[in-house]
């Protein structure tokens, strides 16, 4: 995954370290050295994250976040400053930055940061789960295996969601009654039963390596192994 950074700092041998620091993660960098230029790439190209100095010639960074986030860029911003008050921490955040690092700091730190955030974008632009061949879609709350869609209930979509989420790790039932239910026991256990036998046959039916398991007296599992 080619991964595109922007750093927009003033201070120009600090950017260029910080450049050349993600650069040897394997990094695409663009650097500007003023806010001018830091504001129009920032509007205009593609990144995955941007690294945000706050004090910056023509634009500060808070001119620049502020009219990212109005214009509906929102890429993830680690922000930069000398200015260690939590009041401008605070403000940062606030206005929708998504980390704060006090000058001076250390690389690593920096690195592990950038790296942190990429995940958590990652993380949320991600709609699907996956267990072998089957395929959930979050958003729309459908179910595909071997390419066709899985005609399932609310309630059904539902349990094999918590499922998949869980693979490979055995869900009991009081679990599943916890996040799914509010039915006493020994309702519970039948409704739970017929889904679990539906759901075995529309998800596994015809395939011959299956993903539904019940584990005897505990729950149930669905395997990806």
């Amino acid at each position: 995954m080619n991964v595109r950074v922007l750093v927009v700092e003033d201070e120009r041998d600090l950017a260029d370290l910080i450049a050349e620091a993600l650069k040897k993660e394997m990094f695409t960098v663009d650097v500007c050295y003023d806010g001018e230029e830091g504001m129009y790439m920032a509007l205009n190209e593609p990144f995955d994250v941007v690294i945000l100095d706050i004090m910056l010639p023509v634009h500060d960074g808070w001119e620049i976040l502020k009219s990212m986030r109005e214009n509906g860029v929102n890429t993830p911003v680690l922000m930069l400053t000398a200015l260690s008050d939590v009041e401008y921490r605070v403000k940062g955040l606030n206005m929708g930055a998504d980390d704060y690092l006090p000058k001076p700091f250390d690389l690593r730190e920096l690195i592990a940061r950038v790296r942190a955030l990429i995940r958590r974008k990652s993380e949320s632009k991600s709609t699907k789960l996956v267990c072998g061949d089957l395929i959930l879609d979050t958003a729309t709350k459908k179910a595909y295996r071997g390419g066709k869609e899985i005609d399932l209930t609310k309630k059904e979509y539902q349990i094999l969601e918590y499922l998949v989420m869980n693979k490979n790790r055995v869900v009991t039932k009081e679990e599943l009654q916890e996040h799914l239910w509010s039915f006493d026991d020994e309702v519970f256990s039948d409704v739970l039963r017929s889904h679990i036998k539906n759901l075995r046959k529309k998800v596994d039916k015809g395939f011959k390596r299956k993903i539904i398991h019940t584990v005897r007296g505990i729950g149930y599992v669905a395997r990806d192994e």
